[in-house]
């Protein structure tokens, strides 16, 4: 029965999920992997791609035997090569040479990685085509995708063999990073009490202060004024600035105390758990 290794002085465990890409140095990459219906939308404009080029080299092959140009004995050496190139050499050398792309890819928004986020190289995408004749040709993706919806990040059976994931190329902007504290109230946060403050009203304060810069000048002021009147009463000192500027320190002066709140109270966690 094989044993457990026991973990020496100082040792550290690094748990990823399934889903997660873990660089060498044990670093987890934000990666969003494709889901299994754009990897087969992407799989299917590059077949398609690859019968067009069957079928345009069969028509040229057929085209130079019928002129002479070839003998009739060159035809079938000259279908099995194209064969091969179209299912083997070609897709391994877009693979290598765009790090990952391919045109179907390339329309869905993707491209192929290595497990630990890296690009592929030649090794990865010579297997993934040779396994990709199997899977995905020979049985018109069955294969392939069977394999993908039993697989976290609906890898097929050439990426499993290869150590390759799909990942998106097209993710959706970061939202704006949050406003800090209006200058000149430095003094006022370090001693304010906001506490009082209702949740729903925090909320409120919150959704204004993300919103307030795409109002109309009459409309911001307008809202500005209804919560300040109403934050006024649970702020104490009250500091002597117009509606806005007090709606935007208190939510800055809140959303702040609650976050060193959360890792006081996350760090008070880890101190309670045992080592592992």
């Amino acid at each position: 029965m094989a044993s457990t290794p026991v973990p020496g002085p100082g040792a550290a465990y690094v748990h990823a999920a399934e889903d997660e890409t873990l660089t060498g140095e044990a670093v987890a990459l934000d990666i969003q992997p494709l889901g299994f219906f754009l990897r087969a939308v992407g799989c299917l404009i590059d077949m398609v791609a690859g019968i067009v080029l069957l079928v345009a080299g069969s028509l040229f092959l057929t085209a130079l035997v019928a002129s002479g140009t070839i003998p009739d004995s060159a035809l079938r050496i000259g279908v099995i090569v194209l064969i091969v190139a179209v299912m083997v050499v070609i897709p391994t050398a877009v693979e290598t040479l765009t790090r990952g792309r391919s045109l179907g890819r390339w329309a869905i928004g993707g491209r192929i990685v290595r497990l630990d986020g890296g690009a592929v190289g030649f090794r990865q995408a010579l297997i993934r085509a040779l396994v990709g004749v199997l899977e995905l040709w020979f049985t018109l993706g069955g294969i392939a995708a069977i394999v993908g919806m039993f697989t976290p990040r609906a890898q097929r059976l050439g990426d499993l063999l290869a150590g390759t994931a799909s990942e998106r190329t097209r993710t959706r902007p970061l939202p704006p990073s949050a406003p800090g504290l209006p200058p000149g109230l430095e003094a006022w946060a370090a001693v304010a009490d906001v506490s009082r403050l209702p949740d729903r009203l925090a909320a409120r304060m919150a959704q204004f202060v993300r919103g307030a810069d795409a109002l109309e000048p009459a409309a911001r002021a307008r809202v500005a004024a209804g919560l300040a009147d109403a934050v006024a009463p649970h702020v104490s000192p009250l500091p002597a600035v117009d509606p806005e500027t007090l709606v935007r320190a208190v939510a800055v002066v809140r959303r702040d105390r609650e976050y060193r709140a959360l890792m006081l109270e996350n760090a008070r966690a880890a101190a309670l758990t045992p080592p592992a």
